[in-house]
């Protein structure tokens, strides 16, 4: 028997919906979207962490003290892991070498404290060097701008930034760097007991 045709004719059969896959495709979406949103959040932790450990070293020269400080503006911890000196663009080792170099040998004596390889809290001042006579202090500080340092620092997460004074007029006088270099052989000696090892060795 043909099968009727016209109005009264049955249409086509529906298509079948496959819920099991749609519910699959919307967990999987919803399960993303979740991945997407934790690794979100937790990038914005890690950025708040970040800023509230950020260290940030300034160095500086003092007329009304007559003192040269290392002072940490940050919110953080600062760790010095590395300092270098230069007077005239030359490297020098330590202090007296430095007096030495400005022409002010005289003033080798002058109390100095040690810096590299100290932990600066947010906040905290260390006086590199500090002046009782006030002739000496402007001696020095007449000839300060050849000084120019190159220190390494890092944060409590151990991101560290290079405080390179020579890269002033460039404007890249502090930037992000993976690590600290090793100590070399311009390595600034500021601890005396240091200075005291090496003097015997010689």
């Amino acid at each position: 028997m043909p099968a009727p045709v016209g109005p009264d004719a049955p249409g086509p059969a529906p298509a079948r919906r496959d819920w099991n896959a749609a519910a699959a495709v919307i967990a999987a979406l919803i399960g993303l979207l979740a991945l997407v949103v934790s690794g979100y959040t937790a990038m914005l932790q890690r950025q708040q962490v970040r800023a509230e450990v950020w260290p940030y070293l300034q160095s500086g020269i003092s007329p009304s003290q007559r003192t040269v400080s290392l002072e940490n503006k940050g919110v953080g911890p600062a760790m010095v892991r590395g300092i270098e000196i230069y007077v005239d663009g030359r490297p020098q080792r330590n202090w007296p070498e430095v007096f030495t170099a400005l022409g002010l040998a005289d003033l080798a004596s002058t109390p100095y404290s040690t810096v590299n390889g100290v932990v600066l809290a947010a906040g905290d001042r260390v006086q590199q060097l500090s002046f009782k006579d006030t002739d000496a202090f402007v001696r020095f500080y007449a000839q300060y701008p050849r000084i120019q340092m190159n220190l390494c620092y890092c944060s409590a997460l151990q991101e560290c930034w290079q405080y390179d004074e020579r890269q002033a007029e460039r404007g890249r006088d502090r930037e992000p760097v993976d690590r600290c270099p090793a100590p070399g052989p311009n390595e600034f000696v500021d601890n005396r007991l240091a200075l005291d090892v090496e003097a015997a060795v010689r």
